[in-house]
């Protein structure tokens, strides 16, 4: 199988994940298509009462596909809440991701991230038994290294470590430090993944061949439109759907804007429950649910009635 080995974590490699495909125990399988374009971290749905809501991933999986034109998925990270769940738990949402997604998503990584390296090794074995294409590995954020490692010099030499390194998530707005990963690494073919939704047209610019985010479970398809007309090279059109993303981000990032207030987001676009947070986090106010769907609706991201064509706001 393809394995993509993620290892994340600010304090390690100024928010830098790797990737690597492995060597299978009795041979090495075939390549599979590079991971590139969109990857949406997904969202782990729960009932009221905080447990985890399995009935609706199908849906989603349909959802993501359809609807947003996203077919590459990052399971278990942040936004699913991966590190409040128990290693049960994520295991059994592996499961359920991995089974749902099969014939209908290209790409299904896991996140075997945890505090404890046992647990990310039984983990790491439990995604690769399950046929998950990829896991991904947050570095300890207890105890940690004094010094910030940047991803320019993560690069320097790994496939010495790594034989079977394929690329690389970037969750950081240090551009000197992205480009000079594309810029190092002509050669090697790497899938180079951009972390910062608002700032994914930069991303590009620079050589971005991808990008893993949480906002691509419900903005999928107006973002796939900037990648198309980067693509064409309509740079205009382009900057004009980063700035549309951009005016939604901004506004929620001034209400105060993480996991809780993404799932409530999500159920307003998608039409899908994703339930409240596991405690600690709270659910989002209403407050902000209102105020998110009015913005949702100025900006046509979100489907409604009552508001005629030509708002000065909606993105093109």
């Amino acid at each position: 199988m393809q394995c993509l080995s993620w290892m994340s974590g600010t304090s390690v490699a100024g928010n830098t994940s790797v990737c690597k495909e492995r060597h299978s125990s009795s041979s090495m399988a075939s390549p599979k298509k590079k991971l590139q374009g969109l990857v949406a971290a997904t969202i782990t749905p729960m009932t009221e009462n905080g447990e985890i809501n399995f009935s609706v991933i199908g849906q989603y999986v349909d959802y993501l596909v359809k609807e947003q034109g996203v077919k590459n998925i990052f399971v278990n990270g942040t936004t699913g809440e991966g590190l409040s769940l128990s290693v049960s738990e994520r295991r059994q949402v592996a499961e359920e991701w991995v089974t749902q997604g099969r014939n209908k998503l290209d790409q299904v990584v896991i996140h075997v991230g945890a505090l404890s390296l046992k647990e990310s090794q039984e983990l790491a074995q439990h995604a690769a038994e399950i046929g998950a294409d990829g896991i991904a590995v947050i570095a300890p954020f207890f105890l940690k290294p004094w010094n910030k490692v940047r991803a320019e010099e993560l690069l320097d030499g790994i496939q010495d470590k790594i034989p079977t390194f394929q690329g690389l998530k970037f969750s950081d707005t240090d551009l000197l430090d992205f480009g000079q990963c594309v810029d190092q690494n002509h050669q090697r073919q790497f899938s180079l993944l951009f972390g910062v939704d608002e700032q994914l047209l930069s991303g590009l610019v620079m050589g971005a061949t991808g990008a893993v985010g949480s906002t691509y479970n419900y903005l999928g398809k107006k973002t796939n439109q900037m990648l198309e007309a980067f693509e064409r090279k309509d740079f205009s059109s382009a900057l004009n759907y980063q700035f549309c993303i951009q005016r939604f981000i901004n506004f929620v990032v001034k209400l105060g804007f993480g996991v809780s207030q993404t799932k409530a987001i999500m159920t307003l676009v998608s039409g899908i429950p994703m339930g409240p947070p596991r405690l600690p986090l709270q659910k989002a106010t209403r407050e902000f649910t209102d105020n998110a769907e009015a913005k949702l609706k100025s900006l046509d991201f979100l489907s409604f009635t009552g508001v005629k064509d030509g708002n000065l706001e909606a993105c093109s």
